[in-house]
């Protein structure tokens, strides 16, 4: 048998073609092959560099996380003082071997440190940022930068971060509504707050009616569409409608009292010193007692009457004679709600603003301007069945740069409040001047408010239409034991059937502490309680205390510590 051993044109024609595709499968090989492990490479590249940056994240949070309880709980000067100490926060491997990957250095190529510098040094009137635009107050920014340096990477890789956080003071006026306790707002009626709502606490929202928030709510809780636990109350079927932002798990804004902000340590602001209490100590300094211009104090057999801190301590004794024509100890009535009789120290504001203009006011003389601020304590031996209280009446115009009052008692002012002409039924406050009223509890009595009826029936204590233009700053009795608080919508409270009546109100509404001496819960409306019926709500935020010049004398501050813009940045810049 005979084998062949040629080959055909076409048999040769189809080898070639069978290694040139051989060719192009193997350079298609090759190049996916290139392609894949650059991918790779940069997908490794891009990933360790997401990792770096998450690293220099970690370490502007540790600082920021410490500057925050710092300023919170301390103030602006142990940061000042601590900014050194800020730029050693590195994440350490002894927190977690993970940070052993990386170095850490400031921008300037200095390892083993942090940037942290102050952008914008400490100024009053300072527009706020993030969740408190449109607010203003003594404010500084800090900027903290951190580059990482990815230590396992075959090529340098850094990832860097720069952080803006804005210490503040906010004067607390510039809420609308602010509680340090859980904040409660129910309205049988509709009811629209203006101006900013904060809880230190937990917000409980379950009106029986229309609530409408037209500015920003913000909860270092929660924000509860339902009634606080113990609460008894039956309601529902109103609405709630937030027309700004609405927050939960904010920071809390603390007053700087050199504690924690309990509503037991808060209350002492409006308390008398001890005698072992710096004047210059965190709470020395924010306590109205020795802030206030005057201050008065009511014992069993006379009557202390000096100038206080505002004058630097050193303020005049004044004679009884001297201020006997505006205050009054000889009054009192009944409280209804709190079932008992209310020895009052009364101060006829129309009269302190005569005796304020005389031209030999020795305390005004002292302090070289009008006098602005009142503290008062009535320190009496009371009866059993009665009650301490101070009373302002006659209060329609008050002196030329505005007056603050401050007493530890419950506190009921009567008529027509910094209110004449425009001011009076509506919120047209241009007219008006700074005010606030600082208590215990706060009472509203009409201009029609007569005591000897205060004992009858609510049939004979009707009330009038009355405006009240002040900030209101005082305690209340939280809802518990079977009873509730009676919400914000409560928080004024008061003694007259003001059906078909007007109470009018521009201001703002703080409660900071539970109620001590007017410890009496509320008990509902109507002849059944005998205590009130409310009043058509006409309530309004007085929008002059945005505005720093026009802030109450003495108006308190919270700390507020504020996160502003976040950015990735070029390296060792």
């Amino acid at each position: 048998m005979k084998i062949s051993t040629r080959c055909t044109s076409q048999d040769a024609s189809t080898l070639v073609i069978v290694l040139l595709l051989g060719a192009v499968s193997l350079f298609i090989l090759a190049s996916t092959m290139r392609w894949t492990a650059g991918t790779a490479a940069l997908t490794d590249s891009a990933v360790r560099h997401s990792i770096t940056v998450a690293a220099a994240e970690a370490a502007t949070e540790k600082v920021v996380a410490e500057l925050a309880v710092d300023f919170s709980q301390q103030g602006a000067a142990v940061v000042n003082s601590k900014v050194p100490a800020y730029k050693l926060r590195l994440p350490q491997a002894a927190e977690h071997a993970h940070w052993a990957k990386f170095k850490f250095s400031n921008g300037q190529r200095k390892n083993d440190e942090l940037s942290v510098e102050m952008i914008t040094a400490w100024s009053n009137g300072v527009p706020l940022i993030s969740q408190y635009q449109g607010l203003k107050g003594y404010a500084a920014t800090y900027r903290i930068k951190a580059n990482a340096r990815d230590l396992g990477a075959t090529r340098e890789l850094i990832g860097a971060v720069q952080q803006d956080v804005q210490l503040a003071m906010i004067p607390i006026f510039q809420f609308a509504i602010f509680y340090n306790l859980d904040l409660e707002i129910n309205p049988g009626a509709p009811m629209t707050i203006g101006g900013r709502t904060h809880g230190n606490a937990f917000i409980y929202l379950q009106p029986a009616a229309a609530l409408t928030f037209n500015g920003d709510v913000t909860s270092a809780g929660e924000i509860i569409p339902d009634k606080k636990p113990g609460d008894p109350s039956i309601r529902g079927g109103g609405s709630v409608t937030f027309r700004a932002e609405h927050d939960s798990g904010v920071m809390s804004l603390n007053l700087p009292i050199g504690t924690a902000n309990t509503p037991e340590a808060v209350r002492q602001i409006v308390e008398i010193p001890p005698n072992n209490e710096s004047v210059n100590s965190e709470l020395g300094r924010q306590r109205f007692y020795n802030n206030a211009d005057l201050v008065i104090l009511v014992e069993n057999n006379k009557v202390s009457v000096r100038g206080g801190g505002i004058a630097n301590g050193n303020g005049p004794n004044l004679q009884w004679s001297s201020v006997s024509n505006f205050i009054n100890l000889g009054k009192s009535f009944y409280d209804a709600r709190e079932q008992k009789t209310i020895r009052v120290t009364e101060i006829d504001i129309a009269k302190f603003v005569t005796w304020n203009a005389t031209a030999n006011n020795a305390l005004k003389n002292a302090l070289k301007r009008d006098i602005n601020s009142i503290y008062v304590a009535d320190l009496r031996t009371q009866p059993a069945g009665t009650i301490p209280g101070v009373r302002l009446v006659n209060g329609a115009t008050l002196p030329p740069l505005g007056l603050t009052v401050a007493t530890p008692v419950p506190l009921y002012v009567k008529g027509h409040y910094n209110a004449t002409g425009v001011s009076v039924g509506g919120n047209n406050t241009s007219n008006t001047k700074p005010a606030a009223l600082i208590a215990d509890a706060i009472n509203v009595l009409s201009g029609s408010w007569s005591d000897a009826n205060s004992t009858k029936s609510l049939s004979s204590r009707v009330a009038a239409n009355t405006t009240v233009n002040a900030a209101f700053l005082a305690g209340i009795v939280e809802t518990g034991n079977g009873y509730y608080s009676g919400g914000v919508e409560n928080f004024p409270r008061f003694l007259e059937n003001w059906s078909g009546k007007t109470f009018t109100y521009n201001g703002s509404m703080i409660v900071l502490y539970r109620s001590q001496f007017a410890t009496g819960p509320w008990r509902g409306t109507g002849t059944t309680y005998n205590i009130y019926n409310p009043p058509n709500r006409n309530w309004y935020f007085d929008t002059n205390f945005l505005d720093p010049t026009k802030l109450p004398p003495l108006c308190p501050s919270v700390r507020a510590f504020i996160r502003g813009k976040w950015a990735m940045i070029a390296p060792n810049t």
